[in-house]
């Protein structure tokens, strides 16, 4: 396994530049999910994790206690004049009484977003890969004892499948249950009664470089985004990947996809894509670098590198 660099051009060491596009990491929180292997990739083998050791720790995998490390990010992305953001994390002050890793933070994420030089009225565009706990929560933010829209001046693209599978009028009984409690009331259905979202279905062109196609599996509705910009290629994945073990073992599923077969085919899907365009895999929760590039490997994938946005130093 190599760990070099890949040929994208970094412009500091949080921005990489992909054709006309930039992509700048904007870190909420690194560490552990208190989850082990066993219990987050109940598919995946034992011996994957032991041959990792060396580059799965500590970025990936906390070897003291033995848990998955996690990242939560949103990747800000400036694509022809327009500001736009993939995936939202978690958000301050949520009440979250079947995550308590998620409930009532208190983050530094809206000064993070603005040293990377973002005010919230200036996002053009909010994506939501899905509509998880960890990719809606900054949608809103609490003003006073209400929840507005975060990002006023924003389109909010959700997948309309996930709007509806998570809408608790529709009465559906998700795995992830009760974890998701206040979710949708508190980070949806505001910025929807604002009249800021889109539901959008099958697939989406937000403009020449970025497209949204449906990619599910994870849950009902969960996106892929690509990016396509004169010779550079990329696809934001979401949560299809949780580890780059399952690039390894590309049918090991994380504990919370919904439907695991589907889940199988998109993850192998995307997956033989970006293999076959030297593409950058991009997912939602990576540590370390953060993306990286994958070769196929007989049946399954490799790891050829990995991308140049520095690594999280320190668990937050």
């Amino acid at each position: 396994m190599t760990t070099a660099n890949t040929a994208t051009t970094a412009t500091t060491e949080n921005e990489i530049t992909l054709g006309d596009v930039s992509i700048t990491r904007v870190r909420e929180y690194f560490g552990s999910v208190d989850m082990t292997p066993e219990i987050f990739f109940p598919e995946s083998s034992k011996e994957v994790w032991e041959e990792g050791g060396p580059w799965l720790a500590p970025h990936f995998l906390d070897p003291e206690s033995n848990t998955v490390n996690s990242a939560i990010q949103t990747w800000l992305l400036r694509s022809e004049g327009r500001t736009i953001l993939v995936d939202t994390g978690v958000g301050n002050h949520k009440e979250r009484p079947y995550a308590p890793v998620w409930s009532h933070l208190e983050t530094g994420f809206l000064a993070d977003l603005a040293r990377a030089g973002v005010r919230p009225e200036d996002v053009d565009v909010v994506i939501n890969t899905h509509l998880h706990v960890d990719h809606v929560g900054w949608n809103t933010r609490l003003d006073g004892r209400q929840w507005v829209p975060t990002f006023p001046n924003a389109t909010y693209l959700m997948p309309k499948d996930d709007f509806d599978f998570w809408n608790p009028e529709n009465g559906h009984q998700p795995l992830l249950g009760r974890g998701n409690q206040n979710v949708f009331e508190d980070s949806v259905a505001p910025v929807h009664r604002a009249g800021l979202t889109r539901l959008w279905e099958n697939s989406h062109r937000i403009d020449a470089n970025l497209r949204l196609d449906t990619a599910p599996g994870h849950t009902p509705g969960s996106s892929v985004l690509t990016l396509t910009s004169g010779t550079d290629r990329a696809v934001f994945v979401g949560d299809m990947l949780h580890s780059p073990v399952q690039i390894l073992e590309p049918d090991a599923n994380s504990c919370f996809c919904e439907n695991p077969a589907e889940a199988r085919a998109t993850r192998r899907k995307v997956l033989g894509w970006a293999a076959d365009n030297s593409a950058l895999v991009i997912p939602a929760h990576l540590g370390g670098h953060g993306a990286t590039e994958v070769v196929r490997d007989g049946s399954t994938f490799a790891i050829k590198g990995w991308a140049p946005f520095a690594p999280y130093t320190e668990q937050r």
